[in-house]
């Protein structure tokens, strides 16, 4: 059974999604806030798989609650996802360096929904590339800075940050497959030995690196 704690500041909204997800034989909702501050004292208590954060609410927000929690060394099973009104939420961009497993909008289709629960319990980012490339475009908007130091990127492989800076991309795992001509398998090794080399819950986290080390630009992503 994947546990879910609901944290969202309108109890309408989180009825209509403990319906949806009590619905579904693998999935229970073991707790809900009502805004960030009660999300991590629920989280800690309850200690669930999935957190479904909304990112605006009252007091201690979603972005900071999502931090607290994604810190806590008791909590480093758990996933969050970040919900949002809006394709792009401004806050996305931070949400997922924090360490959030992605996010999704409010009117995602409900089977699309459980499926997110479940690729996140499983270990995946909630990240496609189409999301991807909007999380560049809005990143390429930003003012210029000096990227992070690239010595982070050193225990890699050189094959490890080309394929690094291909889901930086936006590619998924069989994309990266075929450009570098190798069996999806491969292609999902590299990618899961550079999160553990680089120290990250999942693939959004690779996508943040990517651009923070400069290992690839916007310019470069958008023509791929």
């Amino acid at each position: 059974m994947i546990r879910v704690l609901l944290a969202d500041d309108q109890a309408l909204v989180r009825a209509g999604f403990r319906a949806l997800l009590d619905s579904a034989p693998d999935i229970g909702v073991v707790a809900e806030a009502g805004d960030g501050e009660e999300a991590v004292l629920l989280a800690r208590a309850e200690r669930p798989d999935v957190v479904l954060m909304d990112i605006r609410m009252p007091g201690v927000d979603g972005l900071a609650a999502a931090g607290r929690i994604l810190a806590d060394p008791g909590l480093s099973e758990t996933r969050i996802v970040i919900l949002t009104t809006f394709g792009l939420d401004e806050y996305i961009f931070e949400a997922l360096r924090a360490g959030a497993s992605g996010f999704l909008v409010k009117d995602t289709e409900p089977r699309d929904l459980l499926q997110a629960v479940r690729v996140v319990h499983a270990g995946e980012a909630l990240l496609s590339p189409a999301v991807t490339r909007r999380l560049i475009a809005d990143y390429a908007r930003r003012p210029p800075g000096a990227p992070a130091p690239s010595v982070r990127l050193n225990g890699l492989t050189d094959r490890e940050r080309e394929v690094v800076a291909l889901v930086g991309g936006g590619l998924s795992n069989e994309e990266i497959a075929a450009r570098l001509v190798v069996s999806p398998a491969t292609a999902k090794t590299h990618v899961s030995r550079s999160m553990v080399k680089l120290g990250v819950r999942d693939r959004a986290q690779l996508v943040v690196i990517a651009y923070e080390t400069a290992l690839v630009t916007p310019r470069w992503s958008r023509n791929t």
